[in-house]
């Protein structure tokens, strides 16, 4: 039994095979942002420049409910492969476009894949995988981000500028093949789960309309004016209608069991990312840091990620919920330190050590929550419950990056003087994080495992 693991021989191919695919969607997540100034200024597009972003976001939301609704119905290796196609369609769209319309209609393409492939993950990690397996798997998928955002910004710029910005897209689509090719053979040996849910069609309409919301959330903080304020109100109410719909029941009010598990879910990403998406900009414009250091904190938080993820993967006997408690604490305490960006004579030094605390507690969390949610949810509806956590993640990251971009946007108007503006944005993301203390210890699975509603089970009931 000492010999059983995900290196294995019954787990190697599909574990390397998912590795390959986390690592190449990761690169390219990590290497578009170094891309997309290049990319706008050939394709004539600055005043669209948010919405390439935007689209991949808001697609990813629908790709999402669609792929635990295939997951659910036809099993995980149907799930990924249309995931993977669709994705490296978008990447050829993306780097084919001659014209900012096909380009964000490409990102929005990949989008819709990276949804799929996101859930797909968590339902073949349930059905290939012993319980306990998957600390560790997750600790390695994790790790499988590390490389990609050392060398991904490197590699793109160095792409970009000797060769071509369309070469960050279309040189990932051989890497992604070989990826599938790998997973493929243990996914044709997976069962199809039975007594799943039906489809609900309307999953699909309420995933557009919250994926609406974001948008419209987005636009509005970026206008920043009077006729933004009813399109902010509009798409908040699409946000919230449509999210009541694809979370399980109980997860505003972080109910015990699989809601507060995937509450956890949004509330560590947005905390943690929406001060990550603040710290290359704060050492540029506050320490006048170059573009090629300004992004080191940002790495030192990866390797602090990989660290934690692989020594929690050591250790399957720990409790989850506490692990996941330690997670929090972490990302608090790195969040809540990372104001020291603003103390002029600290020149941005402390955000190397304040976002490596940071990382080290998402290495935690994020792994424990994914085996939380594998423990509590059943395995005919593990799709819906995987989409309904990844969509946490979407939309918690989403609405603090957004939070974020507002305060930045008035002190770029001269609302706030800039040193403010920063504060003012580590200040939410750290209250985010410190709610997720308390909603961390909620997360302990109910006795009866039955009587945590879905997402799945309430569409079907409604």
């Amino acid at each position: 039994m000492s010999d059983i693991g995900v290196f294995d021989r019954a787990h190697r191919s599909t574990t390397v095979g998912l590795l390959v695919l986390v690592s190449f969607v990761a690169f390219e997540a990590m290497a578009v942002a170094t891309a997309m100034p290049t990319a706008v200024a050939e394709l004539d597009g600055l005043a669209w420049y948010g919405w390439p972003f935007t689209a991949f976001l808001v697609a990813q939301v629908v790709g999402m409910v669609l792929g635990g609704e295939v997951g659910d119905r036809r099993g995980a290796r149907v799930a990924l492969l249309w995931g993977v196609g669709i994705f490296a369609a978008g990447l050829v769209a993306s780097g084919s476009a001659v014209d900012m319309g096909l380009f964000v209609a490409g990102r929005a393409v990949q989008g819709l894949g990276g949804g799929l492939i996101a859930v797909s993950l968590y339902v073949v990690a349930g059905a290939a995988y012993a319980p306990q397996l998957r600390a560790a798997l997750f600790g390695a998928l994790s790790a499988a981000w590390v490389v990609p955002a050392l060398v991904g910004p490197l590699v793109s710029g160095l792409v970009t500028s000797l060769a071509s910005w369309r070469l960050v897209f279309l040189g990932i689509l051989p890497l992604v093949a070989a990826g599938l090719v790998l997973v493929l053979p243990a996914l044709r040996g997976l069962a199809v789960p039975e007594g799943g849910a039906p489809a609900v069609a309307s999953r699909r309409w309420w995933a557009v309309l919250a994926g609406a919301g974001v948008g419209a959330l987005q636009y509005a903080g970026q206008r920043m004016d009077l006729p933004a304020v009813p399109v902010a109100v509009l798409g908040l109410v699409a946000l919230v209608l449509g999210l009541r719909r694809l979370l399980p029941t109980g997860t505003g009010r972080a109910a015990r069991g699989l809601p507060s598990v995937v509450a956890s879910r949004g509330l560590l990403a947005g905390a943690f990312f929406g001060v990550e998406a603040l710290i290359p900009f704060s050492l540029t414009t506050l320490h006048d840091y170059p573009a090629t250091t300004a992004g080191i904190p940002l790495t030192a938080g990866a390797l602090g990620w990989s660290l934690a993820s692989a020594l929690q993967g050591r250790r399957p006997d720990m409790s989850r919920v506490r692990l996941l408690q330690t997670g929090f604490v972490l990302v608090t305490t790195g969040v809540a330190g990372t104001a020291l960006i603003a103390v002029a004579d600290l020149h941005g030094w402390a955000t190397y050590v304040t976002w490596a605390v940071a990382g080290l507690g998402m290495g935690l969390g994020m792994s424990s929550l994914g085996v939380l949610l594998l423990e509590q949810s059943p395995e005919h509806r593990r799709g819906a419950d995987s989409a309904a956590l990844q969509i946490a993640d979407v939309t918690g990251s989403a609405l603090c990056i957004g939070g974020v971009g507002v305060v930045l946007a008035a002190a770029s108007a001269g609302a706030v003087p800039l040193t403010a503006a920063v504060l003012a944005g580590v200040a939410g993301c750290t209250a985010v994080a410190a709610v997720g203390c308390v909603v961390a210890g909620r997360s302990r699975p109910v006795d009866d495992r039955a009587a945590v509603p879905s997402a799945a089970t309430t569409l079907a009931t409604s």
